[in-house]
């Protein structure tokens, strides 16, 4: 909208001085000619902003002019630029709005914070993406905009859902939902809802549809987001009816199964070495045995030890694998 962006053309030239009209052109991403354009506007609506040409000129108010909107301390400003993680924003389509607010913040802020708000936003950044991702992260999260409807509406949400693990993918359960709302953690969404009146997590990359629905939500009285999440985050981080495997891992590949499994362990038992090279031997837990398929990725460089059902439950994915490359093409 033109008023969002005269506003924020008045506010970074309150917060930089002059600045010259194609870096205003580009952090607005319009053309020179519209910032030309809205400088007109605002000269004629009684702001004192003029032009000033040549190789150093540039847009700028006349000095002592400001908005008048102060408030925020130091170690406030420097908390909210800290705030500003840009993947959950862009998930939710929120981008911009996050870059309009910031320099907002930046011109409200009594002067003598702003060189140590500036500082932060250019020393501390916030990227909450992992460097390498499990089996089923990066799926694309088709249906976040119609879950952040349901929770901003208070609405009911009905959901197909593939559970880990699920038979057959393409074959989603249908659940009624009372969302609380979304958690990103680590750069996946979560959506927090009851089901049945019993909290629950869906990872939002696994959601294959979703309709919010004309009732109102059916939350639980007196409890809020946070509570839920801090429960069902403890559920998790415990493993609660998840099987624990044992297994070895060789040594030069234990810094990759660490990074791709490293959430999943509870334990490194023993390093050993022997004549077969030297192994990390370690604890972990797997939503189910099915899950533990995942291990497979390594070959013969990780072992699994116990439980049996795992050990039969791997042999049987691996003869699978192995009887499509038997005999010719």
């Amino acid at each position: 909208m033109k008023s969002d962006r005269l506003l924020s053309v008045l506010l970074l030239l309150q917060t930089r001085g002059t600045v010259p009209a194609h870096e205003l052109a580009e952090r607005l991403e319009v053309s020179v000619r519209t910032i030309y354009r809205d400088v007109e506007a605002l000269s004629a609506s009684g702001v004192p902003v003029y032009a000033e040409r040549g190789r150093h000129g540039g847009i700028a108010l006349l000095p002592g002019y400001r908005t008048d909107v102060t408030g925020l301390t130091a170690d406030e400003s420097r908390a909210l630029f800290v705030l500003a993680a840009q993947g959950a924003h862009a998930a939710l389509g929120l981008d911009a709005a996050i870059g309009s607010a910031l320099r907002k913040v930046m011109a409200a802020l009594p002067a003598p914070h702003r060189p140590a708000a500036e500082l932060t936003s250019r020393r501390v950044l916030v990227d909450a993406t992992r460097w390498t991702r499990g089996p089923g992260d990066g799926l694309p999260v088709d249906h976040l905009g119609t879950l952040q409807d349901a929770v901003f509406a208070d609405r009911r949400v009905c959901v197909g859902y593939v559970h880990s693990g699920a038979e057959d993918p393409d074959e989603p359960a249908t659940y009624t939902l009372d969302p609380y709302g979304l958690v990103s953690k680590a750069g996946v969404w979560y959506l927090v809802a009851d089901r049945g009146g019993e909290p629950r997590l869906f990872r939002a990359d696994r959601v294959r549809s979703a309709r919010v629905l004309d009732e109102p939500v059916r939350r639980r009285a007196g409890v809020e987001l946070a509570d839920v999440w801090a429960v069902l985050k403890q559920r998790v981080e415990r493993r609660t009816g998840g099987i624990e495997v044992t297994a070895r891992v060789r040594r030069d590949r234990f810094g990759r199964f660490l990074r791709l499994h490293g959430g999943a362990l509870t334990e490194v038992v023993v390093q050993e070495t022997g004549d077969t090279g030297e192994w990390v031997t370690v604890r972990l837990v797997c939503e189910e045995t099915r899950a533990a398929r995942v291990l497979l990725a390594f070959s013969d460089a990780v072992e699994v030890l116990s439980p049996p059902e795992v050990r039969e439950e791997l042999a049987r994915a691996a003869a699978a694998v192995s009887s499509l490359y038997e005999g010719p093409q």
